[in-house]
């Protein structure tokens, strides 16, 4: 049910919403605005936002949650530019990790997301642009996992990046202007972020299951909507992924 999907990602939501209150009203909240936040990045001009950017860049490499780089974006800098460094940040992790497993750790990632690679192979294959961008409208989904995956799958990379910075676009905007809600106007922030997140999730959700054409992305995603995992059958003897070539960067 597509009701599952939202469910998960407004506990999400709610956990941000909740960490910024914290920050907001407690002492230690007090200490996270005096430890890092205030002294490090905000009211530092540039070279705050370069190292908010470094640092969002390097944790969303390795599987820091996107929505979580916005959120703290958001704080720090206020809506437009948090939205803007933190989705540059979130852009330049896809890259890091989508390339390292192109590059580096094709063996590792091919044995440790077999499954995850064969759909999102199937899945990007012939148009990966536009597919990029519905599995990224989703409002769940391990960002990490599947760069990985698409890293070491035939996809081009050009094609996945690209579809990956715009389908990052909705909930950037959303989780930053939950995070500067937290200092300026709580109230209406927050509660707009909310619909907005309910509204780009319900855009996600009918445009995968209009546009897949029957395909599968991530059996996870599938159980959400109440399917089998989907159609495809499980590959044969001899059509491992690991013995295909993987596109061109």
């Amino acid at each position: 049910m597509s009701a599952k999907i939202l469910i998960r990602g407004l506990i999400l939501f709610v956990s941000l919403v909740v960490l910024g209150v914290l920050i907001k009203t407690t002492e230690i909240g007090a200490v996270f605005d005096q430890a890092w936040i205030d002294t490090y990045v905000r009211g530092q001009g540039v070279r705050g936002q370069l190292l908010f950017l470094a640092l969002g860049w390097a944790l969303t490499s390795v599987g820091l949650p996107r929505q979580l780089v916005a959120f703290l974006g958001g704080y720090a800098f206020g809506f437009v530019l948090g939205t803007v460094l933190a989705l540059a940040a979130t852009t330049l992790g896809c890259i890091t990790a989508f390339m390292f497993a192109r590059l580096l750790g094709r063996d590792m990632v091919a044995r440790r997301f077999s499954d995850r690679i064969r759909r999102i192979d199937g899945f990007l294959s012939e148009n990966p642009l536009a597919m990029t961008l519905l599995i990224r409208f989703l409002p769940l989904g391990s960002n990490f996992a599947t760069n990985l995956a698409a890293g070491v799958s035939g996809v081009r990379a050009v094609s996945f990046f690209t579809g990956s910075a715009i389908g990052y676009v909705p909930q950037m905007v959303v989780f930053a202007l939950v995070g500067s809600g937290i200092s300026l106007d709580p109230g209406f922030r927050i509660t707009l972020s909310a619909i907005l997140f309910v509204v780009s999730g319900l855009l996600g959700i009918h445009l995968y299951r209009r546009y897949r054409h029957g395909k599968t992305f991530d059996e996870e995603v599938e159980k959400q909507f109440g399917g089998n995992g989907g159609p495809e059958e499980k590959p044969g003897p001899g059509s491992d992924i690991e013995s295909r070539p993987a596109g061109n960067p």
